[in-house]
């Protein structure tokens, strides 16, 4: 069996670029880290710090309540 390989650990996207607050208003970052269907993407796969996931999840979902971006992508 070949060796397993150590994950690198992954930065905040909003840790790394100095963002003090995550903006409903801005859709076209908050679709950087939707899914295809519309979902909000996992932590695992966004590498998004936890503090942030929390904001990021709350502003895609004033987002949405706000028609700036769709509950699902049919």
């Amino acid at each position: 069996m070949p060796p397993k390989k150590k994950a690198v650990p992954q930065e905040c996207y909003f840790c790394v670029n100095h963002y003090t607050t995550i903006d409903y208003k801005e859709p076209q970052l908050l679709r950087r880290f939707t899914s295809a269907y519309g979902k909000i993407a996992p932590t695992r796969r966004t590498a998004v710090c936890a503090k942030h996931q929390r904001k990021l999840a709350e502003a895609v979902k004033r987002a949405r309540i706000v028609a700036l971006m769709p509950f699902t992508n049919r």
